[in-house]
């Protein structure tokens, strides 16, 4: 079950529900057992009607973060989380997609998206973005040897992050189909 005190994890359900994605939120205080030790859970199953199913893993910033000093585009994360991400793509398969959600609270002038694209949730601004664990694998940097950190160089990033509304089916495209039931005619 996704923490629902964590206003990160809370913005991006209420975004995938108002999306009508399917989605399953995922019990994240355990960790699975596999042959090789555990993992990590991912955040979120999300599963477009017309895609691969979505392991999402979400990480929460504010942009900027920072009070003296502005950081924008900040995407650390932990090795943990990478490894944990990348087996459960290898375990799941050709039919998923292992990604990082990264959802940055804007709480000032700046957005690292259009203004079209920000989503509101409880008074705030929030812009969805997602990394590929791959790309994000392929191009992380230490951060911190003592925390097991890691980050992407912002321009790398910065090219890899797409909107999260890119992997999902145009809204604008949905047209729900009747029910069987509906459409059934009874003698």
């Amino acid at each position: 079950m996704a923490k629902r005190d964590n206003h990160y994890e809370a913005a991006f359900e209420a975004y995938l529900q108002e999306r009508r994605v399917a989605y399953v939120a995922v019990d994240e205080q355990r960790r699975s057992r596999i042959a090789a030790g555990s993992l990590k859970n991912v955040d979120f199953l999300v599963s477009p009607a017309d895609g691969a199913t979505l392991l999402v893993d979400v990480k929460g910033r504010r942009f900027p973060s920072g009070n003296a000093h502005k950081q924008y585009w900040r995407n650390w994360t932990t090795w943990d989380d990478l490894r944990s991400l990348a087996r459960w793509q290898d375990q799941l398969g050709r039919g998923s997609l292992a990604l990082f959600g990264f959802v940055y609270h804007v709480v000032g002038e700046r957005s690292p998206t259009p203004a079209e694209q920000l989503f509101p949730f409880r008074g705030e601004r929030y812009a969805m973005l997602a990394v590929r664990a791959v790309d994000y694998i392929r191009f992380a940097r230490p951060l911190s040897e003592k925390w097991q950190t890691v980050a992407m160089p912002t321009a790398l990033f910065r090219q890899a992050a797409l909107p999260f509304d890119d992997l999902l089916p145009s809204r604008e495209a949905e047209t729900p189909a009747p029910a069987i039931a509906a459409a059934a005619v009874c003698d």
